[in-house]
């Protein structure tokens, strides 16, 4: 039935289906969910007590902020500390179309559809609302994916239940043939039991190069639109760039994106050079994949060798400073980060966690969802000996690509915000706030670069994304 469309009716929402067994009937850890019913004035206030140099206007301003593009995203961040003790939640990347529900425990026992309805009610549903003097488009809704059965199934249950209404789940992978899918005058149509039918909106969770089977210019409502993910949310190369335009804006306010030292438009050829430069260790990244792939941890010769005999389609990379354990981070112009980690196990050994912190976009402003962390399957050594596996070690990405359009999940590294899991991450209420004002800031950052790449009669900029990412593989796939 995964492969086949789905039509979904109201009142089948099951929690069993849309919950890992292991957050199904965990419960949320206090802290958390304290975090999560957080005032956005007592959030203001404790940040600008903790940090005296932040305009107090300025971070309520950024708090209120309404996306316009960028209406739902997921920050990966780390819990890094520098060798003074300057810790820092520092974004990795902040992914348009984020998973994370199918690992939230619930914060009231009593909404069994959980943050699934949150995200419906607070983002989609005002975002798909008919606009004066827009022509109104007679269709369903939809919910379209190429990965995550789970979640995206859940959603299209949940907006059945919201709409009172059926609601397509509608499978759309890469290199799929367009035979249940097309456009007709900007319109997208699905067929389904032999007949094609018109969708007003669908709720995305198309997330492999979604840019080549849906366009950037459609008078079906998409969530996530498309230019979400060129501009950052699938683009690490644009979000780099998007984080360091909106550092400008902020750097007068006492505010700032924390991220890796990055270098960008890089050719394979100058890779070498670059991670020389960041003292043999650094991380190199395909700016357009996601789910874990395309990242590439080097700490030596054989795993940079590796990497520049990996047969890649794209022109364009970036290089980042990397964190691992203080005896082998990168040295960047910020001095050294390394990760403070997971509390220590009975014998002694941390390990690498990363925390997604899931977030939309709504009429207050941008609201946190759910949180859940994963950590990486081998310990981080204090030192690394010949023929280590620094990939083990820093990667936390829990998804497994088995075969083309087939995903996995290493579950047993899936950290929850519950009451036995969360402890051993070592955080506390100001990391949770700090995570999610780099999140927000983030989100911004993206939204903002959605924007400018669009004129004022709302075309798409292709020149300037050219100047920005100008990768031809990448420009020859893009679905105008």
């Amino acid at each position: 039935m995964k492969d086949q469309i789905v039509l979904v009716k109201p009142e089948t929402f099951n929690n069993e289906n849309h919950w890992y067994p292991k957050a199904l009937n965990a419960t949320i850890h206090p802290m958390v969910n304290f975090f999560l019913n957080l005032d956005e004035r007592k959030i203001v206030s404790r940040y600008c007590h903790l940090n005296p140099m932040v305009d107090r206007e300025k971070l309520r301003e950024v708090l209120a902020y309404k996306s316009k593009y960028f209406l739902w995203g997921g920050a990966d961040l780390f819990n890094a500390t520098s060798e003074d003790g300057n810790r820092q939640m520092v974004v990795i990347e902040n992914n348009s179309c984020p998973s994370g529900q199918k690992s939230m425990p619930l914060l009231d026992d009593n909404k069994e559809d959980g943050s699934y309805r949150l995200l419906i009610e607070r983002t989609f549903k005002p975002f798909i609302k008919p606009k004066q003097g827009v022509a109104k488009i007679n269709g369903k809704l939809g919910v379209i994916y190429d990965k995550n059965h789970m979640e995206t199934s859940g959603y299209a249950a949940v907006i059945a239940d919201v709409f009172n209404e059926d609601v397509l789940l509608i499978p759309y992978y890469d290199s799929m043939e367009n035979e249940t899918v097309k456009f007709e005058n900007g319109i997208l149509h699905v067929l389904y039991e032999g007949e094609w039918i018109p969708m007003r909106a669908v709720f995305r969770y198309v997330t492999q190069k979604p840019w080549n089977r849906l366009p950037l210019h459609c008078k079906t409502k998409i969530l996530n639109p498309i230019v979400a993910c060129l501009a950052g949310g699938r683009n690490k190369m644009v979000a780099a760039k998007a984080y360091d335009m909106y550092n400008s804006e902020l750097r007068e306010f006492g505010l700032k994106i924390n991220m890796p030292e990055t270098i960008w438009d890089i050719s394979k050829a100058e890779i070498p050079l670059w991670v020389q430069k960041m003292g043999g260790h650094a991380v190199v990244k395909i700016p357009y994949s996601n789910a874990g792939q395309g990242v590439y941890t080097i700490t030596n010769e054989a795993e940079l060798q590796a990497f520049m005999e990996t047969d890649i389609n794209y022109e364009r990379y970036i290089v980042q400073s990397l964190i691992g354990n203080y005896n082998w981070s990168s040295r960047s112009e910020d001095g050294k980060y390394y990760h403070v980690g997971t509390i220590p196990t009975n014998n002694g050994s941390t390990y690498v966690a990363d925390i997604r912190m899931m977030v939309s976009s709504t009429e207050k402003g941008i609201r946190p969802l759910c949180i859940y962390s994963r950590r990486a399957s081998e310990p981080l050594a204090d030192h690394l000996t010949e023929g280590s596996n620094s990939w083990s070690m820093l990667g936390t990405n829990l998804s497994i690509k088995k075969g083309e359009n087939e995903w996995g999940s290493d579950t047993n590294r899936l950290m929850l915000m519950d009451r036995r899991d969360f402890n051993k991450l070592g955080l506390g209420l100001d990391d949770l706030i700090e995570g999610f004002i780099q999140t927000v800031l983030s989100t911004i950052a993206i939204d903002k670069m959605c924007k400018n790449l669009y004129n004022s009669k709302g075309k798409f900029k292709q020149k300037l994304f050219k100047s920005l990412n100008n990768d031809i593989t990448l420009l020859d796939e893009i679905m105008l």
